[in-house]
C-alpha cells in the first residue's frame, strides 16, 4: 500500500502503526508482509529489516527511535523558520514599495505599514497635510523621552498652523514629569485627559486618516482613509473623551470615595474580574510592585487579611456602586 492510500504522510504515525509497533516490541519481531499496510513503521524507522531473516522485521528500541524522531522535527523546525526568516526579509521592501504606490488593498482606503521608520514617515506626512486637529491614544503609562523629543517640534508645527490636539493617556501618566514637561512646552490648542484603562494606540488626523497597531511590537500598522472606519475610530475616541479626567492644561483631581483612592477602586473592579496581580498591572499602566502597594492599600482599608476575602469584602462595601453613582452625576449636565 502506498503512502497517500494509507492516508496519511509517510513519516507520521498511525494508530494501527504503533499497534503493530507494539506487538513487534512484545514478539521480537514481526513478518514484513504484515507491515505493508502501514509504511510509516519503515519509513520513520521504528522497524528495521532481519539480517538473519528477509521475511521478518525487528522493532528498533524506542530510547533510540525517539530521539532520533525528535531530531528530525527539530529540523524541520529550523527549516521552517529560515524559509519564515527569508521570506520576511524578502517581502520587508515590498511593503515600503506598495505603501508608496499602491497603498490600499481591495478597493477599501486601508494599507498596511511596515517597519517604525515607514510607520513614523507615514504618520508625520499625515500631520504636515493636517489643518484641523489631532486625536491621539497613547497607551502604557509613561512615554520614553526619546519619542517625545521627535513628537515635539510635528506638534508644535501642528499647533502653529491652528490645529488643535486632544490626547488620552492612562492615569498613570499624570505623574510623569516628562510628559507634563513635554506639553508645557506647546503653545497652542492642547488638551490632555486620562483614565484608568485605554485601548491600543490610535492616531486620527482630520476624522480623515487613522493609524492603529497591526501587530504586539507594533512594527507593523494599518493606516486608514475609508470614511466609515476613521467615522467609527473617532467616534469612540469621542466618547472616552468625555469619560476621561482632565489632566492638562487643568487637571481635576481625582477624589477618593470613603477613603478609597480612584486607582483603588480601578483595582477593586478588575480584582472581582479575577484578575492576576501581572494582568491588573498591565491593563492600568503599572509596573507589578506598585499595582501590589495599591492592592495593599485597599486590603488594609477594607481590613482583608486574604486575597478571598478582599473579594468579598469589596462586593460587600458597595464601593464600586458608589463610585460608578459618583462618576454617573459628574457627567450629568
Amino acid at each position: 500500500m502506498s503512502a497517500g492510500a494509507h492516508g496519511h504522510r509517510a513519516d507520521e504515525l498511525c494508530e494501527a502503526g504503533l499497534d503493530l509497533y507494539a506487538r513487534a516490541l512484545r514478539e521480537g519481531r514481526v513478518r514484513q508482509v504484515d507491515a505493508d499496510s502501514v509504511p510509516c513503521l519503515i519509513n520513520s524507522g521504528l522497524l528495521q529489516p532481519d539480517l538473519e531473516d528477509i521475511r521478518s522485521l525487528l522493532p528498533v528500541a524506542p530510547a533510540v527511535a525517539l530521539p532520533r524522531l525528535l531530531r528530525e522535527i527539530a529540523s524541520d523546525i529550523a527549516h521552517q523558520r529560515n524559509r519564515e526568516a527569508r521570506l520576511t526579509e524578502v517581502f520587508e521592501p515590498l511593503f515600503a514599495l506598495s505603501a508608496r504606490h499602491s497603498p490600499y488593498t481591495h478597493g477599501l482606503e486601508v494599507g498596511l505599514l511596515s517597519g517604525f521608520d515607514h510607520i513614523n514617515d507615514s504618520i508625520g506626512q499625515a500631520m504636515i497635510e493636517a489643518c484641523q486637529e489631532v486625536l491621539t491614544i497613547q497607551p502604557g503609562g509613561k512615554r520614553p523621552l526619546e519619542a517625545l523629543t521627535i513628537a515635539l517640534p510635528r506638534e508644535q508645527e501642528m499647533l502653529s498652523r491652528g490645529c488643535r490636539m486632544r490626547t488620552l493617556y492612562q492615569h498613570t501618566t499624570r505623574y510623569d514629569p516628562a510628559v507634563l514637561a513635554h506639553y508645557e512646552s506647546l503653545e497652542g490648542d492642547v488638551e490632555v485627559r486620562t483614565l484608568d484603562e485605554v485601548p491600543e494606540r490610535l492616531v486620527i488626523l482630520d476624522r480623515t486618516v487613522a493609524f492603529i497597531p497591526a501587530n504586539a511590537d507594533r512594527t507593523l500598522a494599518v493606516e486608514m482613509r475609508h470614511p466609515p472606519l476613521v467615522t467609527y475610530l473617532a467616534t469612540n475616541f469621542d466618547r472616552l473623551w468625555r469619560l476621561a479626567t482632565p489632566m492638562y492644561p487643568q487637571a481635576a483631581q481625582q477624589p477618593s470615595l470613603n477613603g478609597i483612592t480612584p486607582r483603588q477602586h480601578a483595582i477593586a473592579n478588575l480584582l472581582i474580574e479575577g484578575l492576576t496581580d501581572a494582568a491588573i498591572a498591565d491593563r492600568l499602566g503599572l509596573n507589578i510592585r506598585t499595582a501590589r502597594v495599591h492592592i495593599a492599600k485597599l486590603a488594609a482599608t477594607l481590613g482583608s487579611e486574604s486575597r478571598a476575602q478582599l473579594g468579598y469584602l469589596i462586593a460587600e462595601s458597595g464601593i464600586l456602586k458608589q463610585a460608578e453613582q459618583r462618576d454617573r452625576a459628574q457627567r450629568e449636565p
